[in-house]
């Protein structure tokens, strides 16, 4: 039997192990075990219910899904995608005030759908977008801030990361939470692309403008000599996302068949653009090393929300929250503003792994929908990326460009923008949550 003095213990051990600097994976797996053994009083118990869950987790074809997105990802960014999809949408753009940062934006949007984790196009951008700004004239804070603002889109834009932890924790579809990420999406890439337009009416200084006239400076990052390669790699790139997208979504195949027909067709577009064997292997390699201790985290993961199904825990924190007498958008602020606090101290990953299991069914007794709520919570976790003093994003764009030494505080400054405007997306969805829901809604009952 589990009291309160059992419930008090366990989230008790979960917090001092988080916050004492445990690995996440263990944290979860040591509480787990714990919760189970209060609960039964037998070790050998405990030790059966992990090996039962170690088996059905990991034999589920859905965790294919993480290595083998990651895997198309890489061999498109290690061929020179985003360099091509820079190159084009700058050439596109040449007539639109700061353009160098529109197509960063830009650029990041076509990204994501490629690679799905945004420290990755934080990484590319930082090399490919900011000599061209600092050439131009930007002010170091505006780029920088704006390559790590944008790279955010990496994480909601689908095939993202986020979205497919979420989905296997809370058993939602991976084809309905790809697509309720396209259009708020879409919104924040609207929001930036308006914030850098204010910027260059009203600094055109800090987007390298001269000060009485809207005319960018004669800046051009080699699109014309390169121009007919970048569009068609371009068009590669955006043909093959689409394909496998199109098919999750209309059933031509589940995500994990999508996924593995992705990687293998980056694979192939990656050797014609002469991607060579060292380089294969160097992406396979690179890949496993973040992907398995992904799925590791992901297995503990269901541990801990199988525990706390078994325990109460999340029924006793439904109740608790519910029976305060608190509004559903109080309980939605709540929420919001404990991702907010968690997005200072650890990451986007783990804080889904603590929370979700716990937060989900509480939002839904509030009343909001599960796809609308999974897009405001990844949205809301994004922050932490650019919030210190972790903000993993803001350190990625500091470690891609060494020689810009003592950068970190200003890449701070230059995100709040971007950060804000992630709040104004999160705001809209909430009021509006049809955003996040009506092509979801629209492509499934279609079938």
């Amino acid at each position: 039997m589990f009291d309160a003095l059992d419930l008090t213990i366990l989230v008790s051990v979960l917090l001092v192990v988080v916050f004492a600097g445990v690995h996440i994976a263990v944290a979860l797996g040591v509480t787990a075990v714990l919760g189970i053994y209060l609960m039964t009083d037998d070790i050998a118990v405990a030790r059966q219910f992990v090996g039962n869950t170690a088996y059905e987790a990991l034999r589920d074809y859905v965790f294919a899904v993480i290595p083998l997105f990651m895997l198309m990802g890489e061999f498109l960014a290690k061929c020179g995608a985003a360099r091509d999809m820079f190159t084009l949408v700058t050439r596109l753009t040449k007539m639109i005030p700061a353009r160098l940062a529109v197509a960063t934006v830009l650029a990041n949007a076509i990204f994501a759908f490629v690679t799905g984790v945004s420290i990755a196009a934080a990484a590319a951008f930082s090399r490919i977008a900011y000599p061209e700004m600092k050439r131009a004239g930007y002010s170091r804070q505006f780029s920088l801030g704006c390559i790590a603002g944008s790279a955010c889109l990496g994480m909601l834009i689908p095939p993202s990361v986020l979205m497919i932890v979420w989905g296997v924790l809370t058993e939602q579809s991976i084809g309905k939470l790809f697509l309720a990420g396209v259009l708020p999406g879409f919104l924040l890439v609207s929001y930036y692309i308006l914030y850098i337009q204010y910027v260059a009416f009203t600094n055109p200084q800090a987007v390298g403008e001269q000060v009485h006239g809207s005319a960018p400076l004669p800046v051009d990052p080699g699109a014309d000599a390169h121009i007919e390669g970048a569009l068609l790699s371009t068009v590669l790139v955006i043909g093959l996302v689409i394909g496998v997208l199109c098919g999750i979504w209309m059933g031509a195949f589940t995500p994990t068949e999508g996924a593995g027909v992705g990687a293998a067709a980056g694979l192939l577009l990656a050797i014609i653009k002469g991607l060579r064997w060292k380089e294969i292997v160097e992406v396979v390699i690179a890949v496993g090393r973040t992907s398995g201790p992904l799925l590791l985290l992901l297995f503990t993961a269901q541990l801990y929300s199988r525990v706390l199904a078994m325990t109460g825990v999340t029924k006793a924190v439904q109740d608790l929250i519910i029976s305060a007498g608190l509004s559903p958008w109080a309980i939605l602020a709540l929420i919001v503003a404990i991702w907010f606090i968690l997005g200072c101290i650890i990451d986007s990953i783990s804080i889904i792994l603590l929370t979700v299991p716990v937060f989900a069914p509480v939002a839904a007794a509030a009343g909001f929908d599960p796809l609308a709520f999974a897009i405001l919570g990844i949205l809301a976790i994004e922050t932490g990326l650019l919030t210190p003093p972790f903000g993993i994003l803001v350190f990625t764009v500091q470690a891609a460009l060494p020689e810009e030494k003592g950068a970190v505080g200003e890449i701070f400054k230059g995100s709040i923008p971007y950060w804000i405007a992630l709040l104004g997306v999160i705001v809209t969805i909430a009021v509006f949550p049809q955003i996040a829901t009506w092509l979801p809604n629209l492509a499934f009952s279609a079938k």
